[in-house]
């Protein structure tokens, strides 16, 4: 069996895949192979995520977040175009419940101006037009949002690899990185390859992949578990889009949101607690290595004294359904306590550095031999077309240097 490739990416879920397949059209005829530990693509973030198109409202004008996110809202619904996968332009309404967060809004009217996004600002009568059961004082309406399957963008984006000859090799888990002066040597559960050049994509465990490389990060992975509920069949079309909260900038993340799925149902969520383990999708989910290595970081105690009692309500609100209902009775009023079903929660695989900074944009790290990619927060799904290309450049400068 051949194990020498011209470039290996480690992670099969859609920036893996995406960065695959764009190398493949880079680089016709050289031979890319990506690994994955799980037994198949999209198993951690890329399918525990709302499935959103995102458009770009929040994201710092001129980031990389503001560029990628507007290029790969585009590009990802014209791959599903092409391969005849499902989505939904139903756009997304920000709802503000009272004036603080009216003033809010106006701002982030500003910033959508500013990124070139299209939106549309509604009174509390065109709100209540567009949306019966929603309450607010006004709401911006933003088009250009979606929802789709990412899973499903992956898989196909899979079956190009394999169609162009890649190959994708699942249940195998890399153990070791040996870079050298000619390639890189990746030791996995499932044997030794050679490649020329790596691309790392793996998410929750990218630090450590930057330290299998020889090098100390300088940030941390700090795992952030998302917790969903689903409505009830009798409330699927209790909303006609996305509604999201006008998200306070003292706070790191969006707050709850109601979201339809490209199944036809709605959930509730997310919010934002720390969880214990890189992978751990339930509360009961511990692991000591990992738990040990998050305490004993100086960037989550910081980011816990910054954000001391939002972190305090986000635990509160994940044991209790009463207080997580609430925020999102703010502006679903009619929704009941028994509304709120068990689903499946997500992690948000998050960049900090020591003293207690959440790394905001997408981050990178490069050697003579690899790229890894050591940040990608939400919206990173959406950009992962864009994203991908970005890595194929990089990549390119360090083929040149050799």
């Amino acid at each position: 069996m051949n194990n020498n490739y011209d470039f290996i990416v480690i992670g099969g879920g859609i920036l893996g895949m995406s960065t695959a397949w764009q190398l493949q059209q880079a680089y016709p005829g050289q031979s890319v192979l990506v690994i994955e530990k799980e037994r198949g693509p999209a198993q951690h973030q890329t399918g525990h995520n709302s499935g959103v198109i995102h458009a770009g409202v929040y994201y710092k004008p001129g980031s990389l977040k503001a560029r990628f996110c507007r290029e790969g809202n585009a590009a990802t619904r014209a791959f599903c175009d092409e391969y005849g996968i499902k989505y939904d332009n139903c756009g997304k309404l920000l709802v503000a419940t009272n004036e603080a967060e009216y003033r809010r809004m106006q701002a982030l009217v500003s910033r959508c101006e500013e990124n070139g996004i299209e939106v549309e600002v509604l009174s509390e009568t065109q709100l209540k037009k567009r949306e019966p059961n929603i309450r607010g004082v006004g709401a911006i309406f933003v088009p250009s949002t979606g929802i789709v399957s990412f899973t499903e963008i992956t898989v196909q984006m899979g079956k190009l690899v394999q169609a162009a000859g890649g190959t994708l090799k699942f249940a195998t888990e890399v153990t070791a990185i040996d870079e050298r002066a000619d390639g890189v040597e990746v030791n996995t559960s499932g044997g030794t390859f050679r490649g020329r050049y790596l691309v790392a994509c793996a998410g929750l465990m990218a630090d450590r992949v930057v330290r299998l490389l020889g090098l100390e990060p300088s940030f941390r992975i700090l795992p952030f578990r998302g917790e969903y509920f689903l409505l009830p069949p009798e409330h699927n079309r209790i909303v006609n889009h996305l509604i999201y909260p006008i998200p306070d900038p003292d706070l790191p993340f969006l707050g709850v949101h109601l979201t339809r799925m490209i199944d036809g149902t709605v959930t509730v969520g997310p919010n934002a607690v720390l969880a214990f383990k890189r992978e751990g999708y339930r509360k009961t989910d511990i692991s000591l290595r990992d738990s040990l290595e998050m305490l004993c970081y100086s960037g989550l105690r910081r980011v816990l004294l910054k954000n001391f009692r939002a972190s305090l309500a986000e635990f509160r609100n994940s044991l209790s359904k009463r207080g997580y209902l609430r925020l999102v009775q703010k502006y679903c009023p009619q929704l009941r306590v028994e509304d709120l079903t068990p689903y499946p929660a997500g992690i948000r695989a998050q960049a900090v550095t020591p003293d207690g900074a959440l790394v905001d944009d997408f981050l990178f790290v490069s050697t003579r031999r690899a790229l890894v990619v050591c940040n990608a927060p939400s919206p990173a799904a959406t950009s992962a077309i864009p994203i991908g290309a970005h890595i194929v450049t990089q990549l390119k400068g360090l083929v040149e240097k050799v």
